[in-house]
């Protein structure tokens, strides 16, 4: 029997750097250093440079830090938080957990990313943020929020899929006044668990999120603000400081499955391939295509041992925890329609050519199955 191909091959990665990890992890134990170590600080260092931004605080998820982003930057409860109707759910529950109120818009029919033009006009006397997110590894045409700093709207990057990306030579995270990243283990940089990081140029800002992150303070027993626990623990920083010093080469092997994957599927009818922002360098955290009777399609692959995904099947407004935004369906279409007709294929570092093969031959396969 074939062996199955992964969505994403997260043992490949491990083993590429189990004993730096392990040679890591040896000397957190025997320091017991297992919060805010060390290893912490170098690693925020370190990942603050590869993103091109001033600051980065670790915290302890991917959601986290976008509420703790929105927070650090000014957002009140009770104002409102632009963001697209097309991204994971932890963007808009960001908002919801400070007590603001997200305000959703549609996104652009060639990237599926956020239409920022529509985000300008969305913006009223309570907006507190707006939330562009960069999806499947690209960014949002963040030129065109330009304009929100002279009416004091800060811009709140979620760069939770776009670790390493940047556009027109600016780095994701580097635009706003704050960027909320997730190292989820399958994200391009991932953690052996939870964790996560607030990206800032902002001294205050950063400042205000290393004592958020921390009960409110960085001196122990003085809590002069509200805060949480959501610090990022040794054990992944030790991670994900090894994974960083490959995250260039992993991020450039992505971009050449992404390349072939382009010379496999172009040619299959029902295909439509990936649009990328010409201004943007691409990561490829996912390869997204779309295509008819996707639900169809998904369960062929799966059947032949095809990891295909969906990111995401449900757009923010009609799921149930957000019906008190009023929203219904056909309120934001283009968000409506690519829930219905993406798919997700098998993109990771150490993707062979074989199994893309494999992918691009098992879904062509279906694709004629289900237009015959």
């Amino acid at each position: 029997m074939t062996d199955p191909i992964p969505l994403v091959d997260l043992a490949w990665q491990h083993a590429e750097v189990a004993a730096e990890v392990s040679k890591g992890l040896e000397g957190v134990f025997a320091r017991t250093a297992f919060v805010l170590g060390p290893e912490v600080a170098e690693f925020e260092r370190r990942f603050a440079e590869f993103q091109g931004v001033a600051h980065c605080v670790g915290v302890a998820n991917g959601t986290d830090a976008l509420e703790l982003a929105l927070r650090a930057v000014g957002v009140e409860p009770g104002q409102e938080v632009v963001l697209p109707a097309n991204t994971f759910v932890a963007s808009a529950f960001a908002a919801q957990r400070m007590g603001a109120v997200p305000v959703l818009v549609d996104v652009r029919p060639d990237t599926l990313l956020m239409d920022c033009e529509a985000a300008v006009s969305a913006v009223g006397p309570r907006t507190g943020a707006v939330m562009p997110v960069h999806l499947f590894g690209q960014m949002a045409a963040m030129e065109a929020l330009a304009s929100l700093a002279s009416v004091g709207v800060p811009v709140v990057e979620d760069a939770a899929q776009a670790q390493g990306a940047s556009r027109s030579g600016v780095g994701a995270g580097a635009w706003g006044a704050a960027a909320g990243t997730s190292f989820y283990p399958g994200k391009n940089l991932g953690a052996y668990g939870e964790a996560g990081a607030v990206l800032s140029q902002s001294d205050e800002v950063a400042a205000r999120v290393r004592a958020l992150r921390n009960m409110g303070s960085e001196v122990k027993y003085e809590h002069p603000v509200f805060g949480c626990n959501s610090r990022l623990d040794t054990v992944q920083a030790v991670v994900l400081d090894v994974k960083l010093r490959r995250l260039a080469a992993w991020n450039a092997e992505r971009a050449a499955a992404a390349e072939r994957y382009a010379g496999l599927l172009g040619g299959i009818d029902g295909v439509v391939l990936p649009t990328v922002d010409p201004a943007n360098v691409h990561v490829w955290h996912l390869y997204v295509v779309r295509v008819p009777e996707r639900d169809r399609v998904l369960s062929a692959l799966q059947a032949a041992g095809i990891g295909a995904g969906i990111h995401y099947p449900v757009p923010v407004h009609l799921h149930g925890a957000f019906a008190s935004l009023g929203y219904g369906r056909g309120d934001f279409p283009v968000s409506e329609e690519a829930a219905a007709s993406i798919l997700s294929l098998p993109m990771f570092p150490g993707i062979t050519a074989a199994q893309q093969e494999r992918v691009a031959e098992a879904l062509a396969e279906a694709l004629a199955e289900v237009l015959r």
